[in-house]
């Protein structure tokens, strides 16, 4: 009689161990999502000045979008907050969008080889932003629904884990519906 309340600590013992070891799990799989977001970002930066040159070439007159563009690049490099990274990470999307814009206009620039290369290579990049922001707000998804419900809440509370935020980089051009003209 005298090992049942053994046994029940123990199970709660171990029961704590293992909630403990999940929100570790979780916490350590956000940072790591959290790591790939930088991985290709830092990628995308790096190759946005060789675009910006590739381009200036043909189009010389087209200071201001080259302007913005770089200080969009700047803003996203210097952002220290979720949030400010999400938005100055869309805006640079943007100002790529305008970038890709005026390329449309110069027939002998979508043909150079140069163009083209650095236009898939960074279009490869955005795609793994994408999915690197996708595996990034899973992991967020699975950690803050740990962290809030019962009874996990309590280990969560006791060990200070905290909610992340989501990585969402919707600017307001995003939003609005795609027009559709034929």
């Amino acid at each position: 009689m005298m090992w049942i309340p053994l046994v029940i600590i123990v199970v709660i013992v171990l029961w704590f161990v293992g909630v403990y070891n999940k929100l570790i799990t979780l916490r350590t799989r956000t940072e790591e999502a959290w790591s790939d977001i930088d991985v290709q970002t830092k990628r995308r930066y790096d190759l946005i000045p060789n675009l910006v040159e590739t381009v200036k070439g043909y189009a010389k007159h087209e200071k201001e979008v080259f302007e913005k563009v770089t200080q969009a690049r700047t803003a996203a490099m210097g952002a220290t907050s979720l949030d400010d990274r999400a938005k100055s990470e869309g805006m640079l999307t943007d100002t790529l969008k305008s970038l890709f814009a005026v390329a449309e206009s110069y027939p002998d620039l979508k043909a150079s080889e140069n163009f083209t290369k650095l236009q898939d290579e960074l279009t490869d990049t955005e795609d793994k932003i994408e999915a690197a922001r996708r595996f990034y707000n899973a992991n967020v998804r699975d950690l803050n629904i740990s962290i809030q419900t019962f009874p996990s809440n309590v280990v969560a509370n006791m060990f200070k884990f905290m909610k992340k935020e989501l990585f969402e980089t919707k600017t307001e051009a995003e939003k609005e519906p795609v027009a559709v003209k034929f």
